[in-house]
C-alpha cells in the first residue's frame, strides 16, 4: 500500500525491549520505587521460607555491640566470651539440636555480624547447633560472622522487615551491652511487650552495672513515664549461667 512504513527485517527491536522481559527477571522493575510493596514482601518470604525448611519454630534472639572482640579492653573481651558461653549453653539445653518432626526450639538468632553476634553464633556453631545470622545492608559493608549456619545466614535491605523476622519466632530476648542499634532493639521489643503486642517474652540484660549507667530505669517509672510493674519485662544477669535462670524464671518455654 501506497505510504505504509516497511516492514521491518526481525523482531529484535521486540526482543530487546525493557517491557518483553519476564517481570520476575525484569530487575530494572523490581528495584522500581512502585515495588517497594514486593520487595518487601520477598524479604519476607525467603527467609521464612528457609526457616520452615529447617524446622525453626522459636529463637532465642542475642543483641550487642559489633565492637565487642576477644582482643580488645578486658570488659569488652569478657562480655564477648560471656555471649559465646551463652550461645552454646542455650543451644544444649534449649531444643535447638533436635532434628525431629516436631522441629527445633530456642534456636540462637542474631544480627549476623561481628562482636556478641559472632559470639552467640560461635556458641552454638562449638555446639553443633544451627543459629541464625539476620544481617542487613549497611552503608559500610556488614559481612556476615563466620559461624552462623551457611543456610540460615540472610541479607536484608529494610530494617523493618528484619526486625519483623527477629521478633516474631523469639522465646527470649538477651540483651549484651551494645550502643544504638542495641538500645534500639530493646526497646522496640520492650515497647511490644508493654502493650502486649506480642506474646509474653522472657528479657535478660547482661551486666547490670552497664545498663544502669547507661539507662536510668527507675527514673521512667518515678517520672511515671512507665508503669512500674513494666520494670517487671526484664531481668539482669551477671553470667551465661544467670541468663539462663532469668529467662527460665520468666517463662522461657523448654522442649518437654
Amino acid at each position: 500500500m501506497t505510504g505504509s512504513l516497511p516492514r521491518p527485517d526481525s523482531n529484535l527491536s521486540q526482543m530487546g525491549s525493557p517491557s518483553y522481559r519476564l517481570a520476575a527477571l525484569d530487575q530494572d522493575f523490581l528495584l522500581a520505587d512502585s515495588m517497594r510493596g514486593v520487595r518487601f514482601l520477598l524479604e519476607y518470604a525467603k527467609a521464612e521460607e528457609a526457616l520452615r525448611n529447617w524446622g525453626v519454630l522459636s529463637t532465642i534472639v542475642v543483641f550487642g555491640s559489633a565492637r565487642a572482640t576477644p582482643e580488645g579492653p578486658p570488659r569488652s573481651a569478657g562480655w564477648y566470651e560471656a555471649a559465646r558461653a551463652f550461645g552454646r549453653l542455650a543451644s544444649e539445653r534449649g531444643g535447638a539440636l533436635l532434628d525431629s518432626l516436631e522441629g527445633r526450639r530456642n534456636v540462637i538468632a542474631t544480627g549476623g555480624g561481628p562482636g556478641i553476634m559472632e559470639a552467640a553464633n560461635r556458641g552454638a556453631h562449638e555446639a553443633g547447633a544451627p543459629s541464625i545470622g539476620f544481617n542487613i545492608t549497611l552503608p559500610h559493608e556488614q559481612e556476615p560472622n563466620a559461624y552462623s549456619t551457611p543456610e540460615l545466614t540472610f541479607r536484608f535491605h529494610y530494617f523493618a522487615m528484619r526486625k519483623m523476622h527477629l521478633a516474631m519466632r523469639a522465646s527470649a530476648l538477651v540483651i549484651f551491652p551494645g550502643g544504638f542499634g542495641t538500645l534500639d532493639e530493646l526497646f522496640e521489643l520492650l515497647t511490644l511487650r508493654q502493650t502486649q503486642k506480642s506474646p509474653p517474652l522472657p528479657i535478660a540484660l547482661f551486666d547490670q552495672d552497664y545498663w544502669r549507667t547507661v539507662i536510668n530505669f527507675d527514673a521512667l517509672a518515678e517520672h511515671g513515664m512507665i508503669a512500674r510493674e513494666d520494670l517487671d519485662l526484664f531481668g539482669f544477669a551477671e553470667t551465661p549461667e544467670e541468663i539462663w535462670r532469668v529467662l527460665e524464671e520468666k517463662g522461657l518455654h523448654l522442649v518437654d
